[in-house]
């Protein structure tokens, strides 16, 4: 598929994403938005745009840290992550910046924008929700379901769906009927689907620390993928 690194700047800073364009569909097209989980913008992130692009809608692969800053040690992920899911507010701005760079582009159709996260980018996409951005839907793979403490718009306008994995120990139970609670209180159409036995990170196929709560599982990754491809097909016609 056509792919081309796409500059923008947040916080007077550069950054640098990947505009996978959908093949042989000349002019704006509906986009998707992948967020990438705690270790930034790497080649196995980018995977996902080029399977956004092989479905029929753009996919664009998002850099939150800044061009060139990828976490290759818990501590460096730590250290790019943290920061932000500590300041919520912070992160809303980054996350609307990305939203408004995306939409300028041509090769864009900024009616029909939706948004994808995994793990970190899958806490970034429910804010973006709760934020009112501009969004068809927006999907949660294995996220986290920490409320922003900001102001929520009210009603949620993007159509939420979370996938999650029910051994991921960094979302219990109780914060998975937080969620519940949360977005029906915010008036959103929402769904979640949970998977028995499936750990934090069942789509990243590089994630093998059972000991951790934490393990790749393509079995439950090529179900959440089909289901998201279904739920992006009925926001986008």
């Amino acid at each position: 598929m056509p792919a081309r690194p796409v500059d923008y700047e947040l916080e007077g800073k550069p950054h640098e994403g990947l505009l996978v364009s959908a093949d042989g569909h000349p002019g704006p097209r509906p986009t998707v938005l992948a967020f990438h989980a705690w270790d930034g913008r790497t080649d196995a992130h980018d995977v996902f745009a080029h399977r956004l692009a092989a479905l029929g809608w753009n996919g664009f692969a998002v850099d939150l840290y800044g061009k060139g800053l990828i976490g290759e040690t818990t501590e460096e992920c730590q250290a790019l992550m943290n920061p932000l899911v500590g300041d919520r507010a912070r992160l809303r701005t980054k996350l609307l910046g990305v939203v408004e760079a995306v939409t300028a582009l041509p090769e864009v159709d900024a009616s029909k924008v939706a948004a994808i996260g995994f793990c970190f980018g899958g806490l970034c996409v429910l804010d973006l929700a709760r934020a009112g951005a501009p969004l068809k839907g927006v999907a949660s793979f294995h996220g986290l379901f920490l409320p922003s403490g900001l102001p929520t718009a009210t009603p949620i306008g993007p159509k939420v769906i979370a996938y999650h994995g029910w051994a991921d120990p960094m979302v219990k139970p109780d914060a998975v009927v937080g969620f519940g609670e949360e977005f029906t209180a915010a008036g959103a159409d929402w769904q979640l689907h949970g998977f028995g036995g499936a750990m934090h990170g069942f789509m990243n196929v590089g994630a093998n620390m059972p000991e951790m709560g934490i393990q790749y599982d393509s079995k439950v990754a090529g179900r959440a993928w089909a289901g998201m491809s279904g739920f992006l097909a009925e926001n986008f016609s």
